[in-house]
């Protein structure tokens, strides 16, 4: 996955190479099933020197909890903008690797396509599992943000590339960003984002995860 085994090693601009090389291998296409079963949140909370990786297993249709995982380890990567996949993805993955069900795609608590390296934690995730994975995040990284005709949703535009969507999904809420993470297309993104909002401006399978990664560092921090 490229990550540095010690601060040592930790090189900007090799980092800034691989999301590039990574970034040409990003899938825009479905590779989903037509019927999407099982959907899963991936966020990564830390704790002093520990990274803790969390997933959340939700059923589909009722975005009911089926399964979660988690995992802690040595956070092994400095705390770097435009680099935290690096940083994440060695939990995120040990967290995956506990899980007995097969999630057909991943809501991942981060940037995907619309990252100036086009390669943010959604996609260097769905690169390195080889899954269906879309990056959701709460704030703008990349790109500028195009209205449209419609209220609850604008376009992320970086030149006359669309990079994303900015989507409102609670009136007087802040937006979230939508993009490709892997092995998706942006309008089917859009469409799983919309269909897992419930009750929050931010989709239940990434609640979850937070939700189940926040009370493992809680527990480390009663410890």
């Amino acid at each position: 996955m490229g990550t540095p085994r010690t601060r040592q090693a930790f090189s900007v601009e090799k980092a800034h190479n691989t999301q590039l090389k990574l970034a040409r291998k990003i899938v825009f296409k479905d590779k989903i099933p037509k019927k999407i079963h099982l959907i899963a949140g991936v966020d990564v909370a830390y704790y002093k020197d520990r990274s803790i990786g969390a997933t959340a297993v939700l059923d589909y249709d009722s975005l009911e909890l089926i399964e979660s995982q988690t995992a802690i380890s040595k956070t092994l990567f400095p705390y770097v903008p435009t680099l935290l996949s690096f940083r994440e993805i060695p939990p995120a993955v040990n967290s995956m690797r506990k899980l007995r069900s097969s999630p057909d795609v991943l809501l991942v608590d981060g940037q995907g396509y619309a990252h100036p390296y086009h390669c943010g934690f959604a996609s260097h995730l769905g690169l390195a599992i080889n899954k269906p994975t879309v990056g959701v995040a709460k704030s703008r990284l990349y790109g500028e943000v195009e209205r449209t005709q419609y209220k609850d949703f604008s376009v992320l535009k970086h030149g006359h590339e669309v990079i994303g969507a900015v989507i409102m999904t609670k009136r007087g809420s802040r937006p979230i960003y939508v993009s490709v993470g892997h092995m998706v297309s942006l309008e089917k993104a859009i469409e799983i984002v919309r269909h897992c909002i419930s009750g929050s401006c931010v989709p239940k399978p990434i609640l979850e995860a937070h939700r189940i990664a926040t009370e493992e560092k809680q527990k480390l921090n009663n410890s």
